[in-house]
């Protein structure tokens, strides 16, 4: 058996790559792994995005968590965060999201937490993996009778939930009007309704989930939809969610993005201000922009940097006890507030750090200038995927555009851990030229291993 579990959980299209035999298996594996020591009856939640596979592949968890002898709660749609957070409410052994984040609808996921709602470390994961080898090799004793687990709706969840957001991080909205785009996901249920609550006038789209328009043209991968709409209805900012809501970005008044990298930066000082943020650091990844860099000297703000994925910014958070962590992509960890990246409550510690100031987003954000920055992918077999960067033409192709580039920019090449692409990231002061050095290098990537 390859390797299934990619940096966030065990990705592929569904009913091909991620099938329900595949997903019974981790819910009997998971099981007993995250809740095998258990003194007590074990209980597991479950939750989903909108995706028309969840249905599918949450009847097969279940399936395999009851025939293991846990309990499972099921909490039908709700964003990831959610899930990490009722683990601990609930006072859950573990937890399960389905979902593929912020990819199209053919593709699901299924990832696991900890009791503690935080996301499994390699270890756990690879004791999954091996336990499932143990199953197709028929090696163990089934439950039955009264020992076999039961399934146990939990109709609040979602509610739960967002009365959580509104504790950790109410901010008075009275007076603002902010368009939202909830990606047809997880949270179009849950978002309209808190940000209303908490006084805002609110617009919204990708409110209508169908099944197959998860992130179709809308959400935090495609805001074209948000910044016309925002400019239309003359909102003060707009927010765009993912598929699971765990990660968001935004767009000023005159519909301009704002990455993840920005908002970190204007949360960042926000915080240095408020004394919250520990040690005066902050923690990204390799794939910050090197305005971030800057801004953070100018500030006095140290950047501690990690591999790519919000997994490895936690552990480090984790590790030396910092208070803010996140990506360019929108993820963003508020350690004192959750245990995983939260769309929602990122937005509002956004919304609490212009609120203070007393500012708009077009202003806030001039904090950082952003260096121009291409992404580039190439579509390649997961089996190769992790081979690619040391292939030696390519690896030289790489070398000489360090060499051009000097000190002025940078390449970053690496496999996606979520999708079977290559990523090529190229940064620098002339956009024209680093298109085409991306160009050149995905057009290389492509001759020798696309599909």
């Amino acid at each position: 058996m390859g390797q299934l579990f990619g940096t966030d959980g065990v990705r592929g299209v569904a009913n091909k790559e991620l099938t329900p035999d595949l997903a019974y298996r981790l819910g009997w594996a998971g099981a007993h792994v995250l809740a095998g020591e258990s003194s007590h009856r074990p209980v597991i939640l479950i939750g989903s995005d909108t995706r028309i596979s969840c249905g599918m592949l949450e009847s097969a968890l279940i399936a395999g968590i009851c025939s293991a002898g846990a309990d499972v709660f099921v909490c039908g749609v709700i964003p990831t965060p959610g899930i990490a957070y009722l683990c601990r409410k609930y006072q859950c052994d573990a937890g399960v999201v389905i979902s593929a984040s912020h990819n199209s609808y053919e593709f699901n996921g299924i990832k696991f937490f900890s009791s503690s709602g935080y996301k499994l470390p390699d270890d756990v994961e690879n004791k999954i993996e091996l336990l499932i080898e143990t199953y197709d090799q028929g090696e163990f004793d089934r439950p039955f009778g009264d020992g076999v687990g039961r399934r146990i709706e939990k109709k609040n969840a979602s509610r739960d939930y967002a009365e959580h957001l509104k504790r950790r991080m109410g901010v008075d909205l009275s007076g603002m009007k902010i368009g939202l785009d909830c990606a047809n996901g997880a949270c179009a249920h849950i978002a309209p309704g808190l940000f209303s609550d908490l006084g805002a006038d609110v617009v919204a789209i990708g409110i209508e989930p169908d099944g197959c328009n998860i992130n179709d043209q809308c959400g935090s991968t495609h805001l074209e939809r948000l910044r016309q709409m925002v400019r239309r209805e003359s909102c003060d900012i707009g927010i765009a969610f993912d598929g699971d809501a765990d990660r968001m970005l935004a767009v000023d008044e005159n519909g301009s993005t704002v990455d993840g990298d920005v908002i970190l930066a204007i949360i960042a000082l926000d915080m240095k201000e408020q004394d919250e943020l520990t040690e005066d650091t902050l923690v990204v990844t390799v794939m910050s922009n090197l305005g971030l860099d800057l801004m953070a000297k100018e500030h006095g703000i140290r950047l501690v940097k990690t591999k790519v994925g919000d997994r490895y910014v936690l552990e480090e958070m984790l590790k030396e006890g910092y208070a803010l962590g996140g990506e360019q992509s929108g993820h963003i960890i508020l350690i004192e507030h959750g245990t995983t990246g939260d769309g929602m409550l990122s937005a509002l510690r956004l919304l609490r750090a212009l609120s203070r100031s007393h500012g708009r987003l077009c202003d806030a954000r001039q904090v950082m200038t952003v260096l121009p920055q291409v992404l580039k992918s190439s579509k390649v077999s997961n089996e190769v995927k992790y081979n690619i960067v040391g292939d030696a033409d390519i690896s030289a192709a790489i070398h000489k555009i360090e060499e051009t580039l000097a000190d002025k920019g940078r390449v970053l090449v690496r496999p996606s851990g979520t999708e079977p692409i290559i990523r090529v990231m190229i940064e620098g002061q002339d956009p024209e030229k680093i298109s085409k050095m991306a160009d050149q290098l995905t057009e290389l990537i492509n001759s020798r291993y696309g599909i």
